[in-house]
């Protein structure tokens, strides 16, 4: 009975491959538990479409797969869920978010999202938006004085400097195209230099992570600096880097933030991944503004110190009021600290009383070991010899 029905069975099997990637996954880790031996050889695609017809009876409603899913043990249905691009559960890559770059002061980024290899697939299975490039006009900066066009040459270096400074070229001018289709766009400033530091005087977030993490603090690498000034001064003159046309945003591939859903992919160049907005404000149309042509002054010096959130007399008063994993830039006794308990994943934090009486422990054990105390009545002490221990 169930050899009449094969043909049948493999075309909605095979229907069902093309519509559902869980499906997919989940058929190819079933075929060892579901398939039966066969001497002759077959397409990959035939077996599997026979396998999953096999296991769901030709029912390929979520029933259906739930039957699948039951035939699999533990170890099979997570390596099931790990070729599903419609989860975005990076712990199934068994990784704890942010492994690649951990350190004593947390995750640097100030993006909210996975990071990583489980970033790079996410980004991969994102597909670019149908129509997302729309092609962006010449800049035309027309400046009020010379200083004017020294500062936002200056500004839209930088931006290409300590954003893309080892990036192709493309990528490089798709950096400048970001920051003056801003100046453009009615939801920035209408100067370049005030798109490139926006935000960074507040302490709830810069636009470009280079204007309040330190890093103007660090004098550029003359030859990357050059070729950046040569990207920023084209642009400048109204070269348009037509690989990303109107893109408002973009980010490296190695993060996947959680903003990226809401706005519609363009394209990749190089490490970066660009976008624009979407519906009408990202059409060309909608950019609207023009340069003011009166770029404000930057006072670098002060954007070249990392942001101090607060100065406190002590590490326990800095933490006053800091959620769990939240880190603070602090200055205690002249001196600029991070402070925080930062969360290496899936471990309970412990509280303000624990961290006090494991630090007495600590310094219990740095003054030395403790006199031995007397053994109970009716136990008789013993030496204790070390093993392996060098004679004197």
């Amino acid at each position: 009975m169930l050899k009449g029905r094969l043909p049948q069975l493999k075309t909605t099997g095979r229907q069902a491959l093309a519509a559902a990637p869980m499906v997919v996954a989940v058929g190819l880790a079933v075929m060892g538990v579901a398939m039966s031996a066969s001497s002759s050889v077959r397409p990959d695609l035939d077996r599997t479409a026979e396998a999953v017809a096999r296991a769901t009876g030709g029912d390929l409603t979520p029933r259906g797969l739930k039957l699948i899913m039951a035939r699999l043990d533990p170890g099979q249905l997570t390596v099931a869920r790990r070729f599903d691009p419609a989860l975005n559960l990076p712990a199934l890559y068994d990784l704890t978010p942010g492994w690649e770059s951990l350190s004593l002061g947390g995750k640097p980024s100030l993006d909210a999202g996975v990071s990583g290899v489980a970033a790079q697939q996410l980004n991969a299975a994102m597909p670019t938006a149908f129509g997302a490039l729309q092609p962006a006009k010449p800049f035309d900066l027309r400046p009020a004085t010379e200083a004017d066009r020294k500062r936002a040459l200056r500004c839209l270096t930088q931006a290409v400097y300590y954003e893309a400074a080892l990036e192709p070229t493309e990528g490089q001018e798709g950096v400048a195209q970001v920051v003056l289709n801003r100046v453009r766009d009615p939801n920035y400033p209408n100067t370049v230099c005030g798109v490139v530091y926006q935000g960074a005087e507040r302490t709830t977030g810069c636009q470009f992570s280079f204007t309040c993490d330190g890093a103007l603090s660090r004098a550029p690498i003359p030859w990357a600096w050059t070729r950046a000034a040569r990207v920023a001064e084209r642009a400048l003159a109204g070269h348009v880097a037509t690989r990303v046309g109107t893109a408002t945003h973009y980010h490296a591939d190695y993060v996947h933030p959680w903003w990226a859903p809401t706005v519609a992919k363009i394209t990749q160049v190089g490490a970066h991944i660009f976008y624009r907005w979407k519906g009408a404000p990202g059409e060309s149309a909608a950019f609207t503004d023009k340069s003011s042509g009166r770029e404000p002054i930057i006072d670098e010096a002060r954007f070249a110190r990392p942001r101090i959130l607060l100065v406190a007399d002590s590490v326990e008063e800095a933490l006053v009021g800091t959620a769990p994993n939240q880190l603070r830039t602090v200055e205690i006794d002249g001196r600029t600290r991070v402070v925080g308990i930062a969360s290496l994943g899936g471990r309970r934090q412990a509280s303000k009383d624990e961290i006090a009486a494991i630090n007495e422990r600590l310094k219990a054990y740095e003054a030395g070991p403790a006199p031995a105390a007397a053994p109970p009545p009716g136990v008789t002490a013993m030496a204790v010899e070390e093993v392996g221990k060098p004679a004197a």
